[in-house]
């Protein structure tokens, strides 16, 4: 275990680093804090916390920047979640509060990100498969074609035709949408194929058909939408730390176009803590350049999707994770309330 004092010493390297982009020597840190020893002393604490590979010497004239684990070891111990502003909460809540729709949320939670935190923003859309129904629709648009619509807790909305095998009336048409909904609202997707697959026989024999292909057609919209989806932003922020990245971008760049890589990274959906992989931790070689925040949200304190940012290592790893959090908060808040 350190010692409270090389602790210190560590923690006073990371933000003159993330602050300055520059090597940090010890007669700056003697300097600029008030570490109370003499600059030999904080010498020897960095030779310490180099010899257990929590700093290193990127050439031979420079001062000491922070190792993957040393940034560990600040981000377990010794960084706080730095809290936003109430200015900053209240633009936060009115950009958000602005959206019209699913697609528009998420849409504004990856540019609130990108600009809150001058890093890539990445944000998964609410999975359907830990998502509810909130309500099936069934409209008439012709004797045997309705229109079927499910709307989820999340406030997603998807819509699809269907071709009756005859037609179908609407006394029959509020039947099937109260009897479907009496079964099916406020359930998880997972549980709506066991919830109707006797439904048809509460029918008539001539409309026990049609009543099937509307069934089919909501377990169709149920698989197909099982898809995860992400949006992603602000990668163009990526271009003012080029020298954070040893030799090229370009890795980087390339990780962030595979979507299997990035949901990977995000982690578990159902796990709504806040997770931060630094460096080599990122599975992906592409990214070990780099460190992702990410935490779950969703409504009702059940986390549906992931948001994060992807960044350098030399990043300011309390204000990051504040933001983060903030927005999953508000976003959370809104899907709530949609």
């Amino acid at each position: 275990m350190l010692s409270e004092r090389r602790l210190q010493v560590l923690r006073a390297i990371v933000q003159d680093y993330v602050g300055t982009e520059e090597p940090v020597g010890s007669k700056a840190l003697t300097e600029r804090h008030n570490l109370g020893v003499s600059p030999a002393t904080v010498r020897n604490d960095m030779a310490a916390l180099e010899d257990e590979g929590y700093i290193a010497q990127p050439h031979t004239s420079a001062g000491r920047i922070p190792t993957d684990k040393g940034y560990r070891l600040f981000v377990d111990k010794l960084a706080g979640v730095k809290p936003m502003t109430a200015p900053e909460r209240r633009a936060i809540q009115n950009f958000l509060d602005g959206a019209v729709d699913l697609d528009d949320v998420v849409a504004r939670t990856v540019r609130l990100l990108a600009q809150l935190t001058r890093q890539v923003a990445v944000v998964q859309y609410p999975s359907l498969t830990r998502s509810t129904v909130r309500h099936v629709e069934l409209l008439s648009l012709a004797p045997a074609r309705l229109m079927l619509v499910l709307i989820t807790d999340t406030g997603r909305v998807e819509q699809r035709m269907v071709d009756c095998p005859a037609p179908f009336g609407e006394t029959s048409l509020a039947d099937l949408r109260a009897r479907l909904n009496s079964r099916v609202a406020g359930r998880r997707f997972t549980d709506v194929p066991r919830l109707v697959e006797d439904l048809p026989e509460a029918f008539d024999v001539e409309d026990r058909g049609t009543v099937s292909t509307v069934l089919s057609s909501l377990l169709e919209t149920l698989v197909e939408e099982n898809e995860e989806r992400l949006m992603i932003g602000g990668t163009a922020n990526l271009t003012r730390f080029g020298h954070d990245f040893p030799l090229t971008i370009r890795p980087v760049l390339e990780a962030l176009e595979e979507q299997v890589v990035l949901l990977k990274l995000l982690g578990e959906a159902g796990d709504s803590g806040m997770t931060v992989r630094i460096g080599h931790e990122n599975a992906y070689e592409g990214l070990n350049s780099t460190s992702v925040v990410s935490v779950g949200y969703g409504s009702g304190g059940e986390a549906v999707a992931k948001l994060g940012v992807v960044g350098p290592t030399r990043m300011d790893y309390p204000g990051t994770m504040g933001a983060v959090r903030a927005v999953a908060r508000y976003v959370g808040q809104i899907l709530a309330e949609s």
